[in-house]
């Protein structure tokens, strides 16, 4: 890697994403960007210059997509083409540019496009804890209150997929965020994320922070209906 290009990104990132909701912003960035040092570890062949990076730049277009109200933009493919941008005008190498876009480019729980390379995959799963445990209670709020959503919605599962899901199926983008709720949140997401991932020591840290989610919904909708 070129001396400097880690911190230079970095810094581009850092400044593009200073607008960016709480929920999405350079802080999650950064969580990531650790866990993903950390799942790295237990694995064998990681390129860790092209998780690095991949790390750093996956959200770069998530602001674009905040503001977009066709529900047209994915963030995950337009990240990784702005990534590209970024990494030609710094002279990075060609071959790694491609590795570093698969990253991003299938980075996204509703993607369709599946992570392939231990790389990909390491930055899929770290992205995915981010949203578990008492984090991913945190910034699913933050984004409740950022979309003027609820708290709780006692609305049947299956009528809110049917009416508020792209295509009335799960995984799918939500169609008016201010139909969305926290415990909808947990129930078509948060709480399937485990299953999802694809590493050993992703698995394992989503273990607890999914059980701490279970007894934390448990409790809220029992405070909710003043049961508590």
């Amino acid at each position: 890697m070129k001396r400097g290009i880690l911190q230079k990104i970095k810094e581009i990132v850092k400044e593009r994403m200073e607008s960016v909701s709480p929920s999405h912003d350079f802080s999650h960035v950064m969580r990531v960007y650790n866990l993903c040092l950390s799942i790295a570890k237990e694995e064998k062949g990681v390129d860790l210059e092209v998780l690095k990076i991949s790390a750093l730049l996956h959200d770069i277009g998530r602001r674009k997509e905040d503001l977009d109200k066709t529900g047209k933009i994915d963030h995950a493919i337009l990240s990784a083409k702005m990534a590209e941008k970024i990494l030609k005008d710094l002279g990075y190498p060609k071959e790694k540019i491609k590795k570093i876009k698969h990253c991003i480019e299938t980075h996204r729980f509703k993607g369709k496009l599946k992570p392939k390379t231990i790389e990909a995959k390491i930055l899929f799963d770290a992205d995915k804890l981010d949203v578990c445990g008492a984090i991913g209670i945190a910034r699913s709020a933050c984004w409740i209150g950022e979309n003027k959503a609820k708290i709780y919605s006692d609305i049947p599962l299956s009528k809110y997929i049917k009416e508020n899901i792209v295509g009335g199926k799960l995984p799918g983008r939500i169609i008016d965020p201010s139909k969305h709720a926290l415990n909808i949140e947990y129930k078509i997401k948060l709480k399937n994320i485990q299953k999802r991932l694809f590493t050993k020591k992703a698995k394992e840290i989503a273990k607890g922070r999914t059980k701490f989610m279970k007894q934390f919904f448990e409790r809220l909708e029992k405070e909710i209906k003043g049961k508590l």
